[in-house]
């Protein structure tokens, strides 16, 4: 066991962009940070992952915010030519047919004929005047919105695809934060606007920046800036306990390769999943407390990405697949994201996403039977011709989104308070730091503010971010969007 020696005591937990962002902020005032990252490799569920040559994105990450400190901050990172500026274009697939996504109304009822263009519209003014009974879940609060059978055909198979839990089971928070203030009304309205680059509502900006190797190239490149600053990135050092009396946290300490090592801490950022964060106090929270961390549950994630000719691809960033018939949830094409993701000429890449729960069996079956999965899949909906694809590989990613059930915000209620009165120099950031589902600008946001707390003494309730619709979505100067 040794002791680490340092010039600065501010522990940073975990290095995907809310633990980076908070080291280099830190950095930039002087102030040395220590991240330890169990992986081997920067980013979170913002990294770029690489095969040979082909980089995946996991999950997608549009670089579009409106928050002007986290736009200043991507241009510091990365200079203006490493910033590819892209169309956004998304879609629905279901029944053989192709949505607009964000929904544009006369496509969508155009597409599913008159008789069920009418009931949808029916279905909506019936909601108008008979809203469903329990807007505090996502059925509720999507049809509330759309009407019963725009839900049931846009909405329902996706997420219980991405939750793996019937819809009625998911909080309304996730749908807040991901449709926003749009309805069938306004997709009306929108439809019959001349079409432009929408800023005012987040969810139908039509273009965005993307860095041109990918989300990991701007961690990769902070990671650099960190070193560069004289902070430090460590990787493979699991935090195991964190040692704490009389109010704060005294001590983190890591399993690493060799050994266990102590970081002696005047202030920790913690951006590790907030229920292993309080598991992991020394000594231990009392059992309630310990508990409601076990009632916080996460949602795995992997991508099974497929190489196929470019003539084989499609225009969109990425389809969403409605069809219950299926596994698949999402599908990208990493040469709509930036060409450079893709290495060979007259190629592309797929990215068939599935939502999962690690150990279940998609996450268990090994990547060949993965990628015969996707290749069928794709088959069968009439996506891919057969004997299309060239090659496969299989990228997976653990507790990739925090689950909304009926009791998550009581348990992160619970665990704030423990953690507020009895480790006040531990501050949770980002998405899984906070259990709540950030986008990659949210995420650095909460950062950005938590080091302006520990440098300037300043009191911002970073637990306010990406939580009022006003707050995020049509306030010029106080709201981001980056994507699912």
């Amino acid at each position: 066991m040794s002791e680490q020696n340092q010039r600065g005591n501010t522990v940073v937990i975990g290095a995907g962009p809310a633990g980076l962002t908070a080291a280099y902020e830190l950095g930039k005032r002087d102030y040395k940070a220590v991240v330890l990252e169990a992986d081997d490799v920067v980013g979170g569920i913002s990294r770029t992952a690489r095969v040979g040559d082909w980089r995946f994105d996991i999950g997608g990450h549009r670089f579009f915010t409106k928050v002007t400190p986290v736009r200043d901050l991507w241009h510091e990172m990365l200079p203006d030519e490493d910033f590819l500026l892209r169309p956004r274009m998304s879609r629905i697939f279901y029944r053989g047919r192709f949505y607009d996504y964000p929904l544009r109304a006369f496509n969508a009822l155009r597409n599913l004929g008159v008789l069920e263009a009418v009931r949808c519209v029916l279905s909506y003014l019936w909601v108008r005047i008979r809203p469903p009974k329990d807007l505090t879940t996502f059925e509720g609060y999507i049809a509330s919105k759309f009407g019963w059978r725009l839900y049931g055909i846009f909405f329902k198979t996706y997420t219980e695809k991405v939750w793996g839990v019937p819809a009625d089971q998911i909080q309304a928070d996730w749908a807040a934060q991901r449709v926003k203030n749009l309805d069938l009304f306004r997709a009306i309205i929108n439809s019959l606007a001349p079409r432009r680059n929408q800023k005012d509502i987040t969810s139908l900006i039509e273009e965005f920046e993307y860095p041109r190797h990918g989300p990991g190239m701007m961690w990769e490149r902070c990671h650099q800036l960190v070193e560069t600053q004289g902070g430090e990135v460590h990787f493979h050092h699991a935090v195991s306990r964190i040692q704490h009396s009389g109010g704060v946290a005294t001590t983190v300490i890591a399993d690493t390769p060799s050994g266990e090592v102590r970081f002696p801490c005047s202030d920790v950022v913690s951006s590790m999943p907030i229920p292993r964060l309080v598991q992991a106090m020394d000594p231990a929270p009392p059992a309630e407390v310990l508990a409601a961390a076990d009632g916080l549950a996460f949602r795995d994630f992997l991508t099974v990405a497929l190489v196929v000719p470019e003539t084989a691809g499609f225009p969109d960033n990425w389809i969403y697949i409605h069809s219950p018939e299926v596994e698949v949830g999402r599908v990208q094409n990493f040469r709509s994201w930036s060409p450079q993701m893709v290495p060979e000429p007259g190629k592309t890449c797929l990215g068939l996403e599935y939502f999962v729960s690690e150990g279940d069996e998609l996450w268990t079956s090994s990547d060949a039977d993965l990628v015969a999965l996707g290749t069928s899949e794709m088959e069968r909906l009439g996506l891919l011709e057969p004997g299309l694809v060239e090659q496969g590989f299989v990228v997976r990613m653990p507790k990739a989104y925090p689950m909304y059930d009926a009791f998550y915000r009581d348990n992160v209620d619970v665990l704030r308070a423990w953690l507020g009165a009895n480790v006040a120099n531990v501050r949770p950031v980002g998405r899984n730091g906070m259990h709540r589902y950030n986008n990659q600008d949210h995420s650095m946001y909460t950062a950005m503010l938590t080091v302006e707390n520990i440098v300037d003494g300043t009191t911002h309730d970073v637990w306010e971010v990406n939580v009022e619709a006003e707050y995020h979505e049509e306030v010029a100067e106080e709201a981001a969007e980056v994507s699912p």
